[in-house]
């Protein structure tokens, strides 16, 4: 059997751990597609069932045992998984499942000592990993997504890794493949953190035809002009924050100061190298104008709303 006879999955990223076991079972069934799959819970096992069940059978065969929940094996189930994989069977592959942590450490430590194959899925918390996840999902159905639109893609998705990848399948299979910022904001327009931000950062970046096709998907889709005035707010404030800190701040220490996560820190920095202070204290004015026009002081809105990001472009340089 060309995949190894013992597999540890550690981690608690759930889609991750479900996609190696998948793998594996993939590839032992690539070379057998008779191989069966059993699946184990600790609830439902007694001592000896792991030896029973790697016995050789009458009928031959192969079989892929899957171990779920390691970590509640106790003492003597531990023993024997251990035993068991000092000497595997030949037609027998063993996957045991562990969520990391010191409970059940004595099946990790003693399966890691007799080599097993180890496959780590942790979880996925940083702001940075969850992008190159959505990148590397998007490319692996065929498509292509830039860094800020999968960012834009989690803001609106959420954390959720099984969610995301859901997502980028559908924007796969919806767009053709090549999915931007507008392609995000088209497919998740009832959400206007996406829509709100993605009007900004086009404002910010002088892009008006994009900055206005945004803020038009935005309204026609019912999301409140005070959220779109709010996001060109934090826009214009992080190029006025980022612009004021001390020359030679950087990486974590500068991020703590202006209560920002790095990534944006760097857009912002790339945003700012086309606008001078003066244009960031007009664009400032310009936003104040605008909060108060949409809170009752316009006639119209969308139109004071549109007015507000030329004034922002123009303000740029």
């Amino acid at each position: 059997m060309s995949v190894e006879p013992i597999i540890l999955v550690v981690g608690d990223e759930e889609l991750l751990a479900e996609r190696a076991v998948g793998e594996v079972v993939a590839s032992v069934r690539a070379g057998d597609p008779e191989t069966e799959v059993i699946d184990l819970a600790p609830g439902g096992l007694e001592p000896g069932r792991i030896s029973e069940l790697t016995s050789p059978s009458l009928f031959g065969g192969g079989k892929v045992l899957v171990i779920r929940s390691a970590q509640d094996l106790g003492k003597d189930l531990t023993a024997e998984v251990l035993k068991y994989a000092e000497t595997p069977a030949d037609d027998v592959v063993l996957v045991a499942l562990h969520p990391g942590g010191a409970k059940g450490k004595a099946l990790v430590d003693g399966l890691t000592k007799l080599k097993a194959r180890k496959i780590t899925c942790p979880k996925v918390t940083k702001v940075g990993e969850r992008v190159d996840f959505v990148r590397a999902e998007i490319r692996n159905a065929g498509g292509k997504i830039s860094a800020d639109g999968a960012r834009g893609l989690i803001d609106a998705v959420g954390n959720d890794l099984r969610e995301l990848a859901a997502a980028c399948s559908q924007l796969v299979a919806d767009t053709g493949g090549k999915i931007d910022d507008a392609a995000v904001a088209r497919y998740y327009r009832g959400r206007a953190e996406v829509s709100g931000f993605t009007v900004a950062d086009k404002a910010i970046e002088g892009q008006l035809a994009d900055a206005l096709e945004q803020l038009r998907w935005a309204l026609a889709t019912g999301v409140p002009p005070v959220l779109i005035v709010s996001a060109l707010a934090q826009g214009v404030r992080g190029l006025a924050k980022v612009g004021g800190a001390p020359r030679g701040a950087r990486g974590a220490s500068l991020a703590k100061d202006l209560g920002m996560p790095p990534w944006k820190i760097e857009r912002v920095q790339k945003q700012l190298r086309s606008w001078s202070a003066d244009g960031v204290a007009r664009a400032m004015t310009v936003v104040a104008e605008a909060d108060a026009a949409v809170k009752g002081a316009a006639a119209d809105p969308a139109y004071a709303l549109e007015k507000t990001v030329a004034q922002i472009v123009a303000a740029r340089g």
